[in-house]
């Protein structure tokens, strides 16, 4: 009986010790559940006051973009005025492409400008802004 004593007192010994080996790892597991739910939260709470922040900071940029803080920061801190008179140069007229194009159609060429650009819209809308396109 005395061996079947010793090796019942050896499971006996051998069970405890897995219970508290497995007490031991879901006490370890829990408190780090709990340890990163409480950091999840001050994320979260970071998260919002990082989020409340960009929002005033996007609405500063966009007062900053407006035409009337950049002119008052142009007259105030840099001293700019609107140009006189004097430092203005008058540029030469443009050429009024349409009226040509007009006068062309109207005396009826065939080998004109204006014939060939009738044909082509991407070449047409060229034409009116006063590019020369290139002869097809």
């Amino acid at each position: 009986m005395r061996a079947s004593n010793g090796s019942f007192m050896l499971c006996w010994t051998l069970a405890v010790a897995a219970s508290a080996a497995a007490l031991c790892v879901h006490l370890t597991l829990r408190v780090r559940a709990i340890e990163l739910g409480y950091e999840m939260g001050r994320v979260h709470t970071q998260l919002g006051r990082l989020r409340e922040v960009r929002r005033v900071l996007e609405l500063e940029v966009a007062s900053y973009q407006t035409p009337e803080r950049v002119d008052l920061v142009a007259r105030t801190l840099f001293g700019m005025a609107p140009p006189g008179m004097d430092r203005m140069l008058q540029g030469a007229t443009l050429p009024n492409v349409l009226d040509a194009e007009r006068e062309a159609a109207k005396s009826g060429a065939s080998g004109s400008r204006a014939s060939r650009l009738r044909g082509d819209p991407d070449v047409a809308g060229l034409a009116r802004a006063g590019e020369d396109p290139a002869p097809p």
